[in-house]
């Protein structure tokens, strides 16, 4: 068999640290686009960052990220080369920031109570011990925090407080989360401690995520001559020695029902995406509650596993897969065909679409939030149509309304649910029959937060490894969030640089305590 003339790189998974990791081969290293190969199961690109759906079958989002201009540096500095599908003469970065200059966000209705009041949420409701226990936190290390998760930390006060209510919902956090994950989301984020009740700090896209920074990242590589294998599951790799350390040889999947095998080079790359918190994502319908998926079925979490028994270095994916009640919520995605709803909202809220940010029904038994993007929020999205995605963290609960929990519920049932709460009964029959709720059930969500150990999490480039490197929000960057985008391109950065020995230095990770104005106005919050 003919060796390749030119070494190359197979990427498995499509997300945006895949992506990621293609634009840097190609812009930092100097590779050939058609020197790279991105193997990927599902039909689509994007990982996480989707938006799919049409007008009449409805639009849908699995996930709503919020980003920061300071804190997404590894995000920018990747984003500022990728040109815009909209204006070629702008990146994609320019055009997020402008948007975001023209729409800003400042939640007016960012909790609200079971009578249907908007509560102040600038009062945040600590007391000296909550203050205390915080304080407590961000100067303890990492080290002595283990695997203590968060409600072993502070008294049951801190778990009533609007700060609380605001942060959690914000980031996703359960209370059996990580301490030492919630202490890196403290640090990382405290310059948003002031402004949590307005969610001042947020940056969004014009579009949804997959269709303002997947489909633009994707053309570029694709015009670049990057070629995309969907259909392409990646199952199992085959490791040699090799001297000091080990490489991979060759790797075996499916594609489209039957095996195939890559022989591997020695000068080859592989560049392989750990685990999914999307994984076993399954969509109900407006009539039909979405299926909850206990077993693991998606390949990105079947190839970690199979890879942590094979060699050493891989961490441990039972840490993060291995109970799905921990890990799981329920999120949907309204079609509105009636300007009822958004009418409703905007006057309630004080708010346009596009600039509230979330709003938490802070007594719902399922804990449920909404946001009310700005319109069109898909790139197929007529005039007249709108969109509002929202989500529950409590969703084996009945609801206050329905009396089921939410991951029973059709869509229906949630848009019931939602409206009531909102105390707009007298149009709940007409929004019935005018929208499309669809929810979608996702296993392994927030399985990034759970309580771990060192060693749980593998390295970027793990020790020895040589001709591989790993990406995603599985990988272990020190002081950096999970459950991000940034992280996400982060750990490609790593796993390009480090692999290929690149000397471009890593925009450092952000430290709001390192700016004596931003700590000391976060400080002056925390003790009211």
């Amino acid at each position: 068999m003919s060796l390749p003339s030119s070494p190359r790189a197979f990427i498995v998974g499509s997300g945006i640290a895949a992506l990621s990791a293609a634009v840097l081969l190609i812009r930092d290293a100097g590779w050939r686009g058609r020197d790279i190969r991105i193997l990927e199961e599902l039909p689509v690109a994007g990982g996480a960052l989707d938006g799919s759906g049409d007008p009449a079958g409805g639009f849908l989002t699995r996930g709503g990220r919020m980003w920061t201009e300071e804190a997404y540096v590894c995000l920018w500095d990747v984003l500022a080369g990728v040109p815009s599908l909209r204006d070629a003469s702008r990146s994609v970065k320019d055009e997020v920031w402008q948007f975001n200059a023209e729409v800003l966000t400042h939640a007016q209705a960012r909790l609200i109570d079971r009578q249907h009041h908007i509560l102040d949420a600038s009062e945040l409701g600590f007391d000296l011990h909550d203050r205390l226990d915080l304080v407590r936190l961000l100067v303890t290390p990492e080290r002595l925090l283990g695997t203590r998760r968060i409600d072993d930390w502070f008294a049951p006060h801190f778990f009533e407080t609007n700060f609380w209510a605001m942060w959690r919902t914000t980031f996703a956090f359960q209370n059996w989360h990580s301490a030492v994950e919630l202490r890196r989301y403290m640090l990382r984020f405290l310059q948003e401690f002031p402004r949590i009740h307005t969610l001042g700090g947020v940056r969004r896209t014009p579009l949804n995520q997959y269709d303002s920074v997947v489909r633009p990242m994707q053309e570029w590589l694709a015009t670049h001559g990057v070629v995309f294998e969907h259909g392409s599951r990646v199952l199992d790799a085959d490791f040699i020695e090799d001297g000091s350390g080990r490489r991979i040889d060759t790797m075996h999947g499916e594609r489209n029902g039957r095996p195939f095998r890559i022989d591997l080079g020695r000068e080859d790359k592989v560049f392989l995406t750990l685990g999914s918190m999307t994984a076993d994502s399954r969509r109900g319908g407006h009539d039909r509650a979405a299926e909850l998926v206990r077993e693991p079925l998606d390949g990105a979490w079947t190839l970690w596993k199979r890879l942590a028994r094979k060699a050493p270095g891989f961490g441990r994916p039972q840490a993060f897969c291995g109970d799905v009640d921990l890990s799981k919520w329920l999120s949907f995605t309204l079609t509105l065909r009636n300007p009822a709803l958004i009418q409703r909202i905007r006057e309630f809220s004080g708010n346009e679409p596009g600039t509230g940010g979330l709003m938490t029904f802070k007594d719902s038994n399922w804990l449920m939030s909404i946001v009310v993007p700005h319109a069109p929020h898909f790139a197929n999205q007529p005039d007249g149509v709108w969109t509002v995605w929202g989500y529950g963290l409590f969703v084996d609960k009945p609801g206050n309304f329905v009396d089921k929990p939410m991951a029973d519920c059709s869509g229906r049932e949630i848009l019931t649910e939602l409206v009531r709460h909102l105390g707009f009964t007298d149009i709940l029959d007409q929004l019935l029959a005018t929208s499309t709720a669809i929810p979608v059930m996702m296993p392994y969500i927030t399985s990034e937060f759970a309580c771990r150990e060192a060693g749980d999490r593998p390295a970027v480039v793990p020790k020895g490894a040589l001709n591989y490197a790993l990406l995603g929000q599985y990988v272990e960057i020190p002081e950096d969030v999970v459950f991000t985008v940034e992280y996400s391109v982060r750990s490609a950065m790593h796993a390009v640089y480090g692999l290929l020995g690149i000397e471009r230095p890593i925009p450092p990770v952000y430290h709001a305590i390192a700016d004596p104005a931003v700590a000391l106005a976060a400080m002056k919050t925390l003790v009211g």
